[in-house]
């Protein structure tokens, strides 16, 4: 088979510069203009390479609404606020959490919609699926152009799409993961001279020879920059995605095609490539610009907490035996331990004093 032409340009690329880091790699391959997987390629779905919450049950969707707006009553009412999605696929999640904020004429009212995505293919999907919804999406390539004010973000599988740095400990040092060239001139990984960045240091343990630490340098600095705006202006940071809930070593870097995993270097561009959430970075970064951190707890106990039994209950209650059976399995899919249930983890940013609802009571936090 011959190679994607992205591949054909990341082999130029380390002829001419040498090994690049897996970060300018995983960079490349979903996000390069022309051929970058999220830009050329259709990811969701049972016809694309993987399904996310979203796309398993409409419910999903309804219970981070009414979460959303329960905490924005917690938070006061603010009103305007800016409801801003990061990475909102085909726009599924936001479509079903506004049908749920109809039922709060002054959430919506409030509200002012804005999406942080970056491909011009994905916004006219997302603008097709709210078409003749109540708010009208303003579209942004960075978050730092959302105007200032209140702000509710939902972040779902948004963090483990972001690039990030691997670090191998090899001869009692820590040295950078690379992407370079094997004998036959095909992608290979190597090592490169590159050292763990200043302030960062492993937590997880005593590493060993050949063990991997991965950093998210672009998540952490999103995460600061959200947790900063929910203190100084107030508001909420919800994520949810795949990851661990405390310091660890491992190689988490994959790559999904047609629902299988796959090589991460064997088709740049037409693959997904992602890792598992270091949720405890996320989380020191909120708390270290002054933010009250919530979480992360598992998907399955958080949703199940917000009522998602009892939704599924009422949505079946007059269909038929094969449609109560398809909801039933869509419950399983999202809360079963051996499903989404427990590698998905939920975590919430709020400003000091507001407890969001679906989270244990944690010290000093109070609920209105």
């Amino acid at each position: 088979m011959s190679p994607t032409p992205l591949e054909h340009r990341i082999r130029a690329l380390v002829r001419l510069n040498g090994p690049m880091p897996v970060f300018d790699y995983m960079g490349l391959c979903l996000g390069d203009p022309e051929h970058g997987y999220y830009m050329a390629r259709e990811p969701f779905g049972q016809a694309g390479d993987f399904v996310t919450a979203p796309e398993v049950s409409q419910m999903f969707g309804e219970m981070i609404g009414a979460f959303v707006v329960e905490t924005w009553e917690r938070l006061g009412r603010p009103a305007p606020f800016n409801l801003v999605e990061f990475g909102p696929g085909r726009g599924t999640l936001m479509a079903d959490l506004l049908r749920v904020a109809r039922r709060v004429p002054a959430f919506l009212a409030a509200a002012r919609l804005h999406l942080v995505e970056t491909s011009p293919r994905l916004r006219a999907k997302q603008a097709a699926a709210l078409a003749g919804q109540p708010l009208r999406p303003t579209w942004h390539e960075r978050f730092d152009t959302v105007p200032a004010g209140p702000i509710l973000v939902v972040a779902n599988e948004f963090f483990d799409a972001l690039p990030i740095r691997q670090f191998e400990f090899r001869d009692g040092g820590w040295h950078e993961r690379v992407v370079g060239l094997d004998d036959g001139g095909g992608l290979a990984f190597g090592l490169g001279p590159s050292r763990l960045p200043e302030g960062v240091a492993p937590t997880a343990g005593t590493p060993r020879e050949g063990t991997l630490l991965e950093v998210s340098p672009i998540g952490v600095e999103i995460m600061a920059a959200l947790a900063r705006r929910v203190v100084a202006d107030r508001g909420l940071v919800v994520a949810v995605d795949y990851g661990y809930a405390g310091p660890a070593f491992g190689d988490t870097f994959q790559a999904i095609r047609a629902h299988t995993y796959v090589d991460p270097l064997g088709r740049p561009g037409e693959a997904d490539l992602t890792a598992h959430v270091d949720f405890s970075a996320l989380a020191r970064a909120a708390r270290g610009v002054g933010a009250a951190v919530h979480g992360p707890v598992e998907q399955g106990e958080f949703l199940l907490a917000l009522g998602l039994a009892e939704r599924a209950g009422r949505l079946g209650a007059d269909k038929d035996e094969a449609t109560r059976a398809e909801i039933v399995s869509q419950v399983s899919r999202l809360v079963g331990p051996e499903e989404m249930g427990a590698l998905f983890k939920v975590l919430a940013v709020t400003p000091p004093g507001i407890l969001p609802p679906g989270f244990p009571h944690p010290t000093g936090a109070t609920a209105p």
